[in-house]
């Protein structure tokens, strides 16, 4: 098993060699050319089956002509000792001179066909004994009638070995066709070791072209996949096959390039954005803070809400500007930091964070006690915890109900977040975790959404290898986050990508 293993190997790698060096202009031209050289070894087999083939039919019928020929022969001389006996004994009896040239005939006609016996069976001693015999009967006609009689019983050993000539004839014949029985099955066993040699061959050469066709085309699928994962910026080794598949690759360099821009001017844009939008903001904070303060005189009462409401809103706009910049770090490479917490810690402190939107709802909040202690990224779980809460107090009922439950097994852990309302609609469902989409039911409110807020905590689940997803539950809506059990070992760098989500808060 080594040997054809270690043959293997020494031909693909002579085949990448070559492939190195000589590189076919289109993948029409390797197609043909695969196609010629798996289709050579065949061709030679053919050929050569035709050729045995074409021998074992010659041969086969050279022996049945001989065959015939020589039974008949033999049959013929068998039936002219008959008749030279039987014209003997007539002529014994009736004693006329015609039968005696009948004798002569005969005689004559059974020497010359005892001479081309003895070509096929030469060392007979058979033949041999007729030989003798023809002479002995060739006086017969000179003698007197007396003696004429006398010698008739030379017929009896002659028509013997006339007989036993036969026999050896029969016998010399399947002798032959035993021959050629052997060359037939040398000659099959022959074309079974051609066929075998010739069609491995053939099916080496398929791996061969298969896989100078199918390489460049795993390493355009290696390049795809790097620029999808966003790790386009490794060193990649150039394709090298034929000039459509290398014309692709530089291509897909030309999309890398102009995805990696496209990227730096997004950055760019969402910087200056969150700049933009946080300078502003935070002076018209400031302005209402002093306001409310009574910095510019005492205030009534409906210029006091009027000034609730203006910071309630910028405190909103500044939630959704850290959403955005929650989103936009997301999509990059972030290394997790885990470390053992107790969950109900962290729900409860987001929760204090919604305290004042839940009271003014009216929602009745449930919570599991801990400790339920796991392996987490802090960073990450708030952010989970976060949107899905601000989701419930956006899309749930007034006076409705907001449960957070927490559950351990030994190889997961599962955390739902449920509220009452209304279910999220069917064709909704199928864009779960979509950026920036907005479904049919909108936020509760004065301020739209961002659509990015389910999205971010989806990111932030597949940063720690979980899955967050909708799940039925006796509350209107429910979401269910897994986590995995994570070692220190199992600490990489994970690229977040958007998800789908039809209520992204």
């Amino acid at each position: 098993m080594v040997l054809p293993f270690t043959f293997f190997n020494r031909t693909l790698a002579m085949t990448s060699a070559v492939s190195r060096r000589w590189r076919p202009r289109s993948l029409l031209q390797l197609v043909l050319l695969a196609f010629l050289m798996v289709m050579l070894p065949l061709a030679v087999l053919m050929f050569q089956a035709g050729q045995a083939l074409s021998e074992l039919s010659r041969l086969a019928d050279v022996s049945a002509r001989q065959a015939v020929e020589e039974t008949r022969r033999a049959r013929t001389l068998g039936a002219l000792a008959l008749e030279l006996e039987r014209s003997a004994r007539q002529y014994a009896v009736v004693e006329q001179e015609s039968l005696l040239d009948i004798y002569d005939e005969r005689l004559a006609e059974f020497r010359r066909l005892l001479a081309r016996q003895r070509e096929l069976l030469p060392d007979d001693p058979d033949v041999a004994a007729l030989s003798e015999q023809l002479d002995e009967l060739a006086e017969l006609p000179g003698l007197p009638v007396e003696q004429f009689q006398e010698r008739l019983s030379a017929f009896l050993p002659f028509a013997e070995h006339t007989e036993a000539m036969r026999q050896a004839t029969n016998q010399r014949i399947d002798e032959r066709l035993d021959d050629i029985r052997a060359r037939a099955e040398a000659v099959q066993t022959r074309l079974w070791w051609q066929t075998a040699a010739l069609v491995s061959a053939s099916l080496l050469l398929m791996l061969l072209f298969t896989r100078l066709i199918i390489r460049p085309i795993r390493q355009l699928e290696r390049h795809i996949l790097s620029i999808s994962s966003g790790s386009q910026n490794q060193r990649k080794t150039p394709v090298q096959g034929p000039a459509e598949l290398v014309q692709l690759d530089e291509r897909l360099d030309w999309l890398s390039s102009r995805l990696d821009e496209l990227e730096e001017q997004k950055q760019q844009f969402l910087r200056h954005m969150s700049h933009e939008l946080k300078t502003p903001l935070a002076s018209v904070r400031e302005g209402s803070a002093l306001l409310t303060d009574g910095v510019a005189g005492e205030l009534t009462q409906h210029q006091r809400e009027i000034l609730e409401l203006i910071d309630a809103s910028g405190s909103e706009l500044q939630h959704l500007i850290e959403q955005l910049l929650d989103y936009n770090l997301l999509q990059h490479n972030r290394r997790l930091e885990l470390e053992r917490l107790d969950l109900a810690t962290v729900a409860k402190e987001v929760l204090a964070k919604h305290r004042l939107a839940l009271q003014q709802k009216e929602m009745r909040v449930e919570c599991f006690n801990g400790p339920v202690t796991w392996r987490i990224d802090r960073i990450a779980m708030g952010r989970i915890l976060d949107n899905l809460i601000s989701n419930a107090v956006a899309y749930g009922e007034d006076g409705g109900e907001l449960e957070i439950r927490a559950r351990t097994t030994q190889f997961s852990l599962v955390l739902e977040v449920a509220n009452s309302g209304e279910s999220i609609p069917d064709e909704d469902r199928a864009h779960l975790f979509e950026a920036f989409y907005q479904g049919r039911i909108r936020r509760k409110g004065a301020l739209k959404g961002s659509g990015i807020g389910l999205s971010v905590a989806a990111d932030c689940a597949r940063l720690q290898q979980g899955t967050l997803e909708l799940v039925e539950d006796r509350l209107s809506v429910c979401f269910r986050l897994t986590l995995p059990v994570m070692d220190e070992n199992e600490i990489e760098t994970v690229p977040a990508l958007a998800g789908t989500d039809a209520r992204n808060g």
